[in-house]
């Protein structure tokens, strides 16, 4: 045994007694006639102590060579800490080292193994299996495990199997570009890594698993952003003979079970949005409802008067910042600088101060006048002391850059808490969606998604208007989950296809499997899945994901640890029958 107890585990009570310990050495303090050690492992860190007077002269000679992450091994006496240290869980006792073994050397690391470190981002990713030892990445990771454990737990006892599903399947579209995989045993034929189980959570539905789940990754070769990576996890869940409100009341009480088990927020309402009323009120389908700034909409009290600007939009649509009356000119013209960078794209800004007199002072006072703005602020529900923020445009890409701004808002004025928590199902989504590249509709989920109930006849006149009986979870503006009712039946998954404009050739050669599969009895059934990635961040107060994966990849894709992708050489080319162009 190397050791009898861990770093964490020493106590007032073990005082007296001999134990062995392992670790790295987090930092050495040497006095000449003592040598004080800072041993460390995923536990703790217990005080070791060296001294002339107590310690064999060749333990103590070589404790003088001990260097940061040396990894060693000590046996000694507990004893009473002279100095205790109540910011450590053993800071009443240290040891007296009679024994070391130094295990394993280390080269001085490339950056401080504390919880503040002298690391740069791309330093700590490269050397991550270093940055694992820190205590923020540590606990992140130790985190992510028990969400997952609570998942499982909470799962299996509704009578929720685990089951697992391939990796390797065929290139399926679902919105994202595959990561392929060539075959040594068939030529010139491909896999493709899962951009989801879709198509297989459904069949285990038709063989009568009746609920199931996995926590499984998932590929999408796609652009990468802070909380996205092309491998991703997700709590994968289906269920059989079930309708919306069924999987809505299973998954409202497994995010209930989460906030409580594992962050102590208990929380008894799910509020519940139409999409249409998420794109009105906050313009985009996954609001941040922990603070107010709800979207007025203006056209009917600023058109028509001798603004041009206005009179020109399709959309005049502005909100409220509370206490924002008070922003100085200079701050008003950075909001105005902040909207008009590329990556939001707005023209300008309107605004309106509100003063406390119950005045106004507008940047448009040329062409509206106290009454004008007075209903300004009823329609915005803006009180004196606040600032109005007006839009104008083409509406989705108005509503769109109000909601970059109404979140950058929300950011500077510390509204969005990261300890508060408040979720939100958003449900009634468009089935399809017009895409201008294609100049045909696709389906804003995936291909299986139904239709709600007595809308499919709609498909051929208003496609349009045809509403998904698909559902999102929302939890601090971020879709933590989502899901839909699935087609179950070969005819009006056939006609899907037709709608979504696949051949008959198409439909057969990239699903067939599934609709063979429907001709046997396919039960009702839908499901749902978590981010667990995006989840466990939030869960743990952070919207970034990276820190909570274990070796996540960098915004290009690359693995800078293991240097990954990289190049194959020609013989494995000549053995795939693959030929690099480049």
């Amino acid at each position: 045994m190397y050791r009898t107890h861990n770093n964490g585990a020493l106590r007032a009570e073990h005082i007296n007694e001999t134990v062995t310990l392992c670790g790295w050495v987090q930092k050495s303090r040497d006095k000449g006639f003592m040598i004080w050690v800072d041993l460390r492992d995923r536990y703790g860190i217990t005080q070791l102590i060296f001294d002339e007077e107590r310690t064999p002269k060749d333990v103590m000679d070589l404790a003088k060579t001990l260097g940061r992450e040396f990894v060693i091994q000590v046996t000694g006496s507990v004893i009473e800490r002279e100095s205790k240290n109540s910011k450590m869980l053993t800071g009443d006792v240290e040891l007296l080292v009679e024994k070391l073994e130094v295990l394993n050397e280390a080269k001085t690391p490339p950056f401080t193994i504390e919880d503040s470190t002298d690391g740069g981002e791309d330093l700590r990713m490269k050397y991550r299996y270093l940055d694992i030892r820190r205590n923020p990445v540590k606990e992140k990771l130790i985190f992510r495990h028990k969400v997952s454990i609570a998942v499982r737990n909470y799962l299996s006892d509704k009578g929720f199997i685990e089951v697992e599903t391939p990796y390797l399947i065929k290139s399926t579209p679902e919105g994202a570009r595959d990561f392929v995989v060539p075959s040594r045993m068939n030529e010139g034929q491909f896999y493709a890594l899962p951009q989801s189980p879709q198509t297989f959570k459904q069949l285990l539905m038709v063989g009568g698993m009746d609920k199931y789940f996995q926590i499984v990754k998932c590929f999408r070769d796609e652009d990468l952003r802070a909380d996205r990576q092309p491998e991703f996890t997700q709590i994968d869940c289906e269920m059989a003979f079930v309708e919306q409100e069924d999987i809505l009341n299973i998954f409202e009480g497994l995010t209930k079970h989460l906030l409580k088990e594992v962050v102590g927020f208990e929380i008894e309402n799910f509020p519940r949005m139409t999409y249409d009323e998420a794109m009105s009120k906050y313009g985009n389908d996954k609001p941040d409802i922990r603070f107010g700034m709800e979207f007025g909409e203006l056209n009917a009290v600023t058109q028509h008067k001798e603004f041009k600007v206005f009179n020109e939009a399709e959309l005049v649509v502005g909100i409220a910042v509370p206490g924002g009356g008070s922003y100085t000119r200079k701050e008003i013209d950075a909001l105005i600088d902040w909207v008009k960078r590329p990556q939001v794209g707005a023209l300008g800004m309107v605004y309106v101060k509100c003063n406390d007199d119950g005045s106004f002072k507008s940047s448009v006072d040329k062409f509206y006048d106290q009454e004008d703005l007075a209903k300004w602020a009823e329609a915005t529900d803006a009180k004196p002391g606040d600032l109005i923020c007006v839009l104008s445009g083409e509406s989705l890409k108005t509503r769109t850059q109000l909601s970059a701004l109404r979140m950058e808002l929300a950011n500077r004025m510390g509204l969005r808490k990261p300890d508060e928590f408040a979720p939100l199902w958003v449900v009634d989504f468009p089935l399809l969606e017009w895409d201008e590249d294609t100049q045909r509709y696709h389906a804003m989920h995936h291909p299986f998604t139904s239709p709600k109930p007595g809308q499919m006849e709609l498909l051929d006149t208003n496609p349009g208007d045809v509403k998904a009986n698909a559902y999102d979870l929302v939890l601090n503006g971020n879709e933590i989950g989502g899901g839909s009712i699935r087609i179950h039946d070969k005819e009006t998954q056939s006609k899907m296809f037709d709608y979504l404009g696949f051949t008959k050739e198409e439909a057969q050669a990239q699903f067939g499997f599934l609709m063979d599969a429907f001709q046997y009895g396919a039960p009702p059934h839908g499901g749902l899945a978590f981010g667990l990635d995006r989840l466990v961040a939030i869960l743990g107060g952070q919207e970034t994901i990276r820190d909570f994966i274990a070796f996540p990849k960098n915004n290009a894709g690359r693995d800078v640890m293991i240097d990954a992708p990289a190049k194959i050489d020609d013989a494995q080319l000549k053995e795939l029958n693959l030929k690099v162009t480049l």
